[in-house]
């Protein structure tokens, strides 16, 4: 397939001899592929004829023995609870609700920073082009992540309760704090939306339905109109939560959200592991799109209703969310918990679906499905590379089969987003990785050292 793209001048970058898992209906998988790009798009997209000469380019790449897919979109992350790997992940409960470990309001800008661009870095790597991610210092991470040649979309936390006191068990709303963390989300906006050659993003990150206020929900559905753009938040994701939101709104939290006018197509909600069947038909009949966690959910023993929320409607994307980025290790686990659920081996849960999930779904998620998600001729340039020249890799029968069931993050050689190589060689191209590394460890012990001080 071809554009009508001026052969004559070279073109910017133009690979050969992968294996393409285009994602693109029409094209499908491609044996031995030729892409073609220049000025950030794929200008050219088929089989390679060996007979057909390569077109000039600024840069030509034989990649025999690796698999191409689209960029990774990460719908749901939070980059700075970098900070907190290999711990929380025994504790029970996220951070933000458990004394004794380092929590959002207590980071300082500097340490957002460091934090930010290692679990950024981390996601590049492992072939993650696009993150959502939401905290805190957003105004700051933003622009220091995207400096790493991926796409970003962020938001500070957004929430009226004070989180100072929510791990003592105390959940007060107050109104500034709603008022401040909003207006710093519509500045963010006005400030980084498009910026870095159109990488720069932001979304509401309404945090929970229990940290949200009846009262701000409204506004920040309002406030989604106005500007135009999406909304995200966690949903369900305890049943501490359920409870809070029953006692003081006298229904769920799904109920919540549909009546403030949030559920829907232009909102994705994180986890959604303690809905009862009238929240999935209502997740469902409304588009919601759904972040899957499963390996995070996983790890604290619970499992999304995923094949009834994807049979109701929902649209399923995949997010790695805490203390890890590898997408290709949360693809597995979508898989082999849908199967859980299932309880054996049938079409609804095949190596396919959760590819989609990593690409396009995520692109629908966040309305970007018309530019990502897919190796199609006219799209931006957002490819990983695999190299399968590796012994858990070969023999190399099932491409798809192989990248779900047995590749890693690891195997990644080369992430290419918006058209410009930012890994090579498994190698960070925008970043000192061993400076990077020594900031984000002097901010965790910094931030371990005064929470452990509190206890």
């Amino acid at each position: 397939m071809k554009s009508t793209f001026d052969a004559r001048h070279p073109a910017d970058l133009v690979i050969h001899g992968a294996r393409a898992l285009t994602m693109d209906e029409t094209l499908g998988e491609i044996a031995n592929a030729r892409l073609v790009i220049h000025q950030g798009r794929l200008v050219e997209i088929g089989p390679n004829d060996p007979a057909q000469p390569l077109m000039p380019a600024r840069r030509t790449l034989n990649l025999t023995g690796r698999v191409i897919t689209p960029g990774f979109i990460n719908v749901h992350t939070h980059t700075i609870l970098s900070m907190v790997r290999g711990v929380a992940e025994d504790m029970g409960f996220a951070p933000a609700y458990t004394p004794g470990v380092p929590h959002g309001h207590e980071v300082s800008e500097e340490e957002a920073v460091a934090l930010a661009r290692l679990g950024a870095a981390e996601a590049l790597l492992f072939g993650s082009t696009l993150i959502n991610d939401s905290y805190v210092h957003a105004d700051l991470t933003l622009p220091a992540m995207g400096k790493l040649g991926m796409r970003v979309i962020t938001c500070g936390r957004i929430h009226d309760v004070d989180f100072s006191r929510v791990h003592e068990g105390i959940w007060q709303h107050r109104d500034a704090i709603g008022e401040r963390t909003l207006n710093e989300a519509i500045a963010l906006h006005e400030r980084w939306q498009g910026k870095l050659d159109g990488r720069l993003g932001v979304e509401l990150a309404a945090h929970a339905p229990d940290t949200c206020s009846r009262d701000l929900l409204t506004r920040v559905a309002a406030t989604r109109d106005a500007l135009g753009i999406h909304v995200n938040g966690h949903l369900s994701q305890s049943l501490k939560e359920n409870r809070r939101v029953f006692e003081r709104d006298g229904m769920t939290p799904s109920e919540l959200l549909e009546d403030v006018g949030l559920l829907g197509p232009r909102f994705t909600a994180a986890h959604c592991m303690y809905v009862s069947d009238s929240d999935i038909e209502r997740i469902g009949r409304t588009g919601t799109n759904i972040a899957h966690i499963p390996r995070g959910n996983a790890t604290g023993g619970r499992i999304a209703p995923t094949t009834r929320l994807r049979a109701a409607g929902a649209n399923l994307a995949l997010g790695t969310d805490n203390m890890h980025g590898d997408m290709v290790e949360v693809m597995r686990w979508a898989l082999i918990m849908g199967r859980v659920q299932e309880s054996e081996i049938n079409d609804s849960w095949q190596p396919h679906h959760v590819l989609e999930m990593a690409t396009l779904g995520g692109a629908k998620a966040l309305g970007l499905d018309a530019e990502l998600g897919s190796l199609s001729l006219g799209k931006r340039a957002d490819l990983v590379v695999f190299d399968f020249r590796r012994p858990h890799l070969v023999p190399l029968i099932n491409a798809l089969g192989n990248l779900v069931h047995t590749a890693q993050g690891r195997d990644v050689e080369m992430v290419v987003c918006n058209g410009q190589v930012v890994v090579d060689g498994g190698e960070l191209c925008f970043a000192d990785t061993s400076a990077l590394l020594t900031d984000a460890q002097r901010a965790a012990e910094a931030l371990w050292t005064r929470a452990r001080a509190q206890v």
